[in-house]
Formats: C-alpha cells, sequence, structure tokens
C-alpha cells in the first residue's frame, strides 16, 4: 500500500515546493505591480475606445453638413450638392492616407512612425507603412481624418450651384493632401507656431482655425474667384434672396452637426479618462445655445421675425467659436464665446455678400472663417490657466493672446496666398464653373444623369 501511495506523496509535495518557490521568488507578492498593469492596460483601452468613439461621432457630422447645405441650395441642384459632399470625404480620406497624414504629423512623435519632420513640414507616416503600421497611429489617422474632411466640405456649401464636379475633386485632394495639413503641423505636429515663445505657444485644442478657418478662409477665395450664382446679384449691384428648398433638412443638419461636435471636441481630449471632457463637453453645448439664442433675438428685433435659419447659423457660429478654447475657457466665457460668434457671423453674412459681392449660399465663410479666427482669439483672451498652463487676459497675461494674434495673421495669409495660387490655375485650366445654361436649368441632369427627385 505504501509503494502504492507513493506517486501521490510525490507529486503532492512537488506541487507544495512549487508553491512555496513561487512565493519565494515572485515578483509581485502585494498584487500591487498585477494591478498595475491592469489598471494601465483598461485604461489604454478605454481611451483607445473614446478616441474611436469620437471619430465615429465626428464622421456623423458629415451627414449633417449634407442635410445642412442640402437644405440651403435649390431642388434643381441638391443631387448635385449631394455628390460633392460625399466625393470630397472619400477622396480626402485617400490623399490623407497616401501623405496628407504624413506632411501633418511627421516629426510630431505622437505615435509609431511619426518621427521624421521638421517645424515646417513632416515627412514620416507615408500610406501608413513601416513603423507607422501601427494600432496607436491607426486610431490617431481615423480621428484625424474626420477633420480633414470637415475642412473640405466647408468649402462646398460656399460654391454650390455653380462649381464643375471634377474640379471641386481635385481641389479636394489639394485642401485634405497639402493646404490643411501643413497649416495642421504648424499647430498640431509640433510645428513653429505651436512652439512659439509667447504663453503656452500658440494653442487650437480642436479645430477653430486648423479645421474651421482653413475651411472657411479657403471657401472665401474660391466664392471669391468661381462669381455669384446667376441671378445672385441685380445690374446695381443690390443682392437677390436664392431661397434654399427645404428648411428641414437645415435644422436636421444642424442639430446633426451640433450632436456631433461633441466628438469634435471633447474627443480632441483622445482620452476619456482625461476628465476635462466634461468641461469640454458643457462648454461646446452652452456656446451653441448662447449663439443661436442671441441671433435669434437679434434678428426678430431688426425684422420682427424669427429666422430659425439664422438661429441655426448663430448656433454652429458658437460651436465653432469653442472648438479652439473650450478646454482651456471657464463656462460663462463659453456663453460670452458663442454670443460674440453669433454677432460676428450676422455681421459678416451682411458684410461678404452686400459690401464684398460674393455668393456663399449657406454662409460658410461667416460661420466658419470669421469665427475660426475669433476661436483662437478667445483663447488668448479668456483662458484661465486651470487646464494645459494656458492663461489669457483674463488671467493676467497678454503673451497668450499675442501668440493667437500671429496664429491668426499667419493661417490668412497662408489660406489667401495658397488658395489663390490654386484656385486660379485651376480657373484659367479646367474651370471653375458649369456654363450658365446649365446652371440654369440645374446641374444635377448635366453632372449626374438624374435629379434628387425624379418625376417630381
Amino acid at each position: 500500500m505504501g509503494l502504492k501511495k507513493f506517486p501521490f506523496i510525490f507529486i503532492l509535495i512537488s506541487g507544495l515546493l512549487g508553491f512555496l518557490v513561487q512565493a519565494v521568488f515572485a515578483g509581485d507578492p502585494s498584487g500591487s505591480k498585477t494591478y498595475s498593469d491592469s489598471i494601465q492596460g483598461l485604461k489604454f483601452s478605454v481611451n483607445f475606445a473614446w478616441t474611436l468613439l469620437s471619430a465615429f461621432l465626428v464622421f456623423n457630422m458629415q451627414a449633417g453638413f449634407t442635410f445642412l447645405g442640402a437644405g440651403f441650395v435649390q431642388k434643381k441642384n441638391t443631387l448635385n450638392y449631394l455628390a460633392m459632399s460625399f466625393m470630397d470625404f472619400c477622396v480626402g480620406a485617400i490623399v490623407f492616407w497616401l501623405f496628407g497624414f504624413a506632411l501633418m504629423f511627421g516629426g510630431s512623435k505622437l505615435t509609431s512612425g511619426l518621427s521624421w519632420g521638421n517645424s515646417f513640414i513632416g515627412y514620416s507616416g507615408f500610406l501608413l507603412l513601416g513603423d507607422s503600421y501601427d494600432v496607436h497611429t491607426s486610431v490617431l489617422w481615423i480621428f484625424q481624418i474626420m477633420f480633414a474632411a470637415t475642412a473640405c466640405t466647408i468649402v462646398t456649401g460656399a460654391v454650390a450651384e455653380r462649381f464643375k464636379f471634377h474640379a471641386h475633386i481635385i481641389y479636394s485632394i489639394f485642401v485634405c493632401g497639402v493646404l490643411y495639413p501643413i497649416f495642421g503641423h504648424w499647430m498640431w505636429g509640433k510645428g513653429w507656431l505651436e512652439t512659439l515663445p509667447f504663453g503656452a505657444g500658440a494653442k487650437d485644442f480642436a479645430g477653430s482655425g486648423v479645421v474651421h478657418g482653413v475651411g472657411g478662409l479657403v471657401a472665401f477665395i474660391a466664392a471669391w474667384l468661381v462669381g455669384p450664382r446667376y441671378g445672385k446679384f441685380n445690374p446695381d449691384g443690390s443682392p437677390n434672396v436664392i431661397h434654399g428648398h427645404n428648411l428641414i433638412y437645415i435644422v436636421i443638419g444642424t442639430l446633426t452637426l451640433i450632436f456631433g461636435w461633441f466628438g469634435f471636441n471633447a474627443g480632441s481630449t483622445l482620452a476619456v479618462t482625461e476628465l476635462r471632457v466634461s468641461v469640454i463637453a458643457v462648454n461646446t453645448f452652452l456656446s451653441a445655445t448662447a449663439g443661436a439664442v442671441t441671433v435669434l433675438y437679434l434678428s426678430y428685433y431688426m425684422t420682427k421675425k424669427s429666422d430659425i435659419v439664422m438661429a441655426c447659423n448663430g448656433a454652429l457660429a458658437g460651436c465653432v467659436a469653442i472648438t479652439a478654447s473650450g478646454a482651456y475657457v471657464p463656462h460663462w466665457a463659453a456663453i460670452v464665446i458663442g454670443v460674440i460668434a453669433s454677432l460676428i457671423t450676422r455681421i459678416s453674412l451682411y458684410f461678404i455678400e452686400s459690401k464684398l459681392k460674393i455668393d456663399d449660399p449657406v454662409g460658410a465663410i461667416s460661420v466658419h472663417g470669421a469665427n475660426g479666427l475669433w476661436g483662437l482669439l478667445s483663447v488668448g483672451i479668456f483662458s484661465d490657466g486651470t487646464y494645459g498652463g494656458v492663461k489669457g487676459v483674463i488671467a493676467g497675461s497678454c503673451w497668450q493672446l499675442l501668440a493667437q494674434f500671429i496664429a491668426c495673421v499667419t493661417l490668412i495669409a497662408w489660406c489667401f496666398t495658397v488658395a489663390f495660387a490654386f484656385f486660379f490655375v485651376l480657373k484659367r485650366t479646367l474651370g471653375l464653373r458649369v456654363p450658365v445654361n446649365i446652371e440654369r436649368s440645374g446641374i444635377d441632369t448635366y453632372e449626374h444623369g438624374t435629379s434628387c427627385y425624379p418625376g417630381l
């Protein structure tokens, strides 16, 4: 019996000795290392998922822009606008993958494969090959392509109803591949604006200038060079109102955009464990609502009518303006920023149409361009120093405002000169606008072979 029990006893003793050895030589007897690894892994996974979710929210803004613009244009050109809005995103994604992302974030060292670049341009991360074929770099790319596509889509609204479809494809390549990424590198890719020796360097938390300012200022040049829609201005220069065909689309588009803006702004933390996301979300909402209410009652005061379209523009203006400063300012400042943004929009819309004689069907220049600049400046005024070491005038420092002013001047100079050169060449070669007879009858059938509402 004793011999029969020996194998069992041997196994039991060996097992006990094994446990004793593990106890003596264990690397984590308290469990703190294991707990720490688990927490870090969980934190990474949660932040990873948050960034992806935010990217998907921002992607939904493309639907918002599409609805908004389709509502502003005439029925005969609706399909053309839908096609342009859809294709600038598709073309932009390919170009941004090929080289736009590398130009923008090369040298930033934010993730793997982005080590090479200088203060003016990046040159690593092309095609997401080599070291940039990495999960961290991929999640940054999917988030950032949504921003690049937004900048491109903004231009589409300003040139709607007369711009050639294939000329639109070419400018989408240029904006997403060159113009937007290079300025983005200066602000977000460890470029020379981000590292200015004033304040904390030029700051644009989620893209008032980088995204909306670029889109709006390029839209200004494009709308100017392509010229106004047929019948927009009388011989004496006075403007005519060309009504959009669907106000429902405008309101739905606005609400969709505001929803997506939570991903745009709060998602720019790239980390939901960065609890400042709550402040950013509140600031975004307050600025949007303040802008809508202000311009609605301003319109009522001026015309005795409650203009819901202007309210939508006011809400979007508030969103644009708070995008640069949402992480840095207190809640009361978000309301002030939104109120001022709505006033800027109202004044800008009048000035651009009545004084400059530029036709902008959706108001992109005013909502995005003018308020992109205002958003940049607001960082230097209202930042209270509670986040990121960014202190504005209200915190007793004027240096941040100087950095923001330099960023604004650079943004205007870059967009105006480069966009003018590009669209001027495009106008002299391929041409920018459809023939006037096509414009009068409608672009949908001419460019796409059908209308948005066949049979109606």
